[in-house]
């Protein structure tokens, strides 16, 4: 057997098990889990039962939110966890309510992400099963956040085992702005090439076309440059893209230079850049999804017709979309969970967690939606379910992985602009470019000009919610836009609506409901 089909078979070889291996590897991880887990004072806060094992755990400890860990895990309470935690990685949690999540990750589970980064380039670059192209000493252009965010790990991790040069080095963007990482890395990339390109898919949208460095002379030291820091086959590429773009009057493209081995894309809203990124660049994104509380746990394959979870990463429960929304509408609703043997296609599901490898989270609920598209593939010989990312939870409207619009800020950002408003309802759409936004209806109590109303609530948007400036500055879009609606429509569209939701991602019939 070569090398490298030791190595597909040993990040990869996941692939090739029944549903029924699977889920034995699920129940041994879990078991294995809670005799951790039953020793720890963390437990002590979410069950009283030490007779727990995988088979009956579920009628045993109740499904959990971040609440009923927040005490413990953001004061850094170590004593109390499963496992010593050997890196706490941070993330959003309510905005300006609750600022932010900690999560901590064991010296376990972060052999187990590093193991899966390694599963996620091979898949990457691969072209079918055991057939990659992905080295050990490629270059990776890397647009995502430092530590203490997620996915600041998959540098610090990836540095340990392979060559991998960054560009930037992961030193030098730790002390960059975003702006400052992303030019200088593709400053590098034009330089000495790369292979492959890592990202939010949001942001390597923006990113890539805001290449003005590739279409115009720029006004900083970049055009006094010496050609002989540029590699010999780059400048080739430079000159023959240069001739080529002229001769079709239009600019460089990044696929004009760059011949990658993978694009991968992470974070949300990754269907609505795909087609742009892949025009582009010449190369279709592949998906990849992770998450600081559940880590890595999903990746698409060569086909990239949908995400397969690692059975190594979480145990894995998933919620009906209907009964998620009832349990919101009715407190005391318990939803049934079922198991990944259990998942039925075309069904969306809530994911809820138990983290393995010693981690704090048992049977945790994500807050995120993927919808099962098949239980395998038979042009791809596989035989595990295959899912798609969907968005949030319907009544957190994430736009572009950067913020989050629930209903307590869009109300606080009505005291604070001191906009009378007698209904409203948002919904998460689309603009005239086909990228996500919110569309906010407003009945007003009193008439006022659209154009000063969207500037109030935009200001305070911006004052409340910091990531609200991220998404206008870094993408350079708007995601806030308008419609005025006569008074009691919001309260007729309810009384027909019996899960209606003041705030919900998924609601479209609203736009049919007052269009009628």
């Amino acid at each position: 057997m070569t090398n490298k089909k030791k190595q597909w078979n040993k990040y990869c070889g996941f692939l090739d098990l029944s549903i029924d291996n699977y889920m034995e590897i699920q129940k041994n991880c879990l078991n294995k889990q809670i005799d951790v887990w039953l020793k720890s004072n963390l437990a002590k806060e979410i069950i009283n039962d030490s007779n727990v094992n995988a088979s009956n755990f579920r009628s045993k400890i109740n499904l959990t939110t971040y609440s009923d860990y927040a005490e413990i895990l953001l004061n850094k309470n170590d004593d109390d966890l499963p496992s010593k935690p050997k890196i706490w990685i941070q993330t959003t949690w309510e905005g300006g309510t609750k600022p932010i999540k900690l999560a901590p990750y064991s010296q376990e589970m972060l052999e187990t992400f590093q193991n899966n980064i390694l599963a996620s380039l091979m898949l990457a670059t691969s072209s079918k099963k055991g057939k990659y192209s992905f080295k050990m000493n490629d270059k990776m252009l890397y647009g995502l956040a430092p530590l203490p965010y997620l996915t600041g790990l998959l540098p610090k991790l990836l540095s340990n085992i392979t060559n991998i040069k960054f560009l930037p080095s992961s030193d030098k963007a730790s002390e960059m702005s975003f702006s400052q990482r992303n030019k200088e890395g593709f400053k590098q990339a034009i330089h000495s090439d790369v292979e492959i390109f890592f990202g939010l898919g949001s942001v390597v949208n923006a990113v890539s076309k805001s290449l003005s460095l590739l279409n115009q002379k720029s006004k900083d030291k970049q055009k006094h440059e010496s050609i002989f820091k540029f590699k010999p086959h780059m400048l080739k590429r430079l000159a023959v893209a240069k001739l080529k773009c002229k001769f079709n009057h239009r600019g460089i493209l990044p696929k004009d230079l760059f011949h990658l081995k993978a694009l991968v894309v992470a974070g949300t809203d990754n269907c609505y850049y795909k087609d742009d990124l892949e025009k582009m660049w010449g190369v279709r994104p592949i998906e990849i999804f992770a998450g600081t509380e559940p880590s890595l746990i999903g990746m698409e394959t060569w086909s990239k017709d949908g995400l397969y979870f690692f059975p190594n990463a979480c145990y894995y429960e998933f919620i009906k979309l209907e009964d998620t929304i009832k349990n919101k509408l009715e407190k005391n609703y318990v939803p049934k969970t079922y198991l990944m043997n259990e998942v039925e296609v075309n069904q969306k599901y809530e994911l809820v967690i138990s983290s393995f490898d010693g981690g704090a989270f048992v049977r945790y609920r994500c807050g995120d939606i993927y919808e099962c598209l098949a239980l395998g593939s038979d042009d791809d010989s596989i035989r595990i379910p295959r899912f798609k990312y969907l968005d949030r939870i319907p009544w957190i409207i994430d736009i572009a992985g950067f913020t989050r619009f629930t209903e307590e800020e869009i109300t606080n950002v009505f005291k604070l602009s001191q906009i009378r408003v007698n209904d409203w309802m948002a919904i998460k759409d689309t603009n005239t470019d086909n990228k996500p936004i919110v569309r906010l209806f407003l009945e007003l109590e009193q008439e006022m000009d659209k154009a000063i109303l969207l500037d109030k609530l935009e200001q305070a948007f911006l004052k409340i919610d910091e990531d609200y400036v991220g998404v206008k500055k870094i993408l350079g879009t708007n995601p806030l836009e308008l419609e005025i609606l006569a008074k009691g429509t919001i309260n007729n569209y309810k009384s027909i609506n019996p899960s209606f939701l003041r705030v919900n991602s998924m609601d479209k019939d609203i736009l049919k409901f007052i269009k009628q």
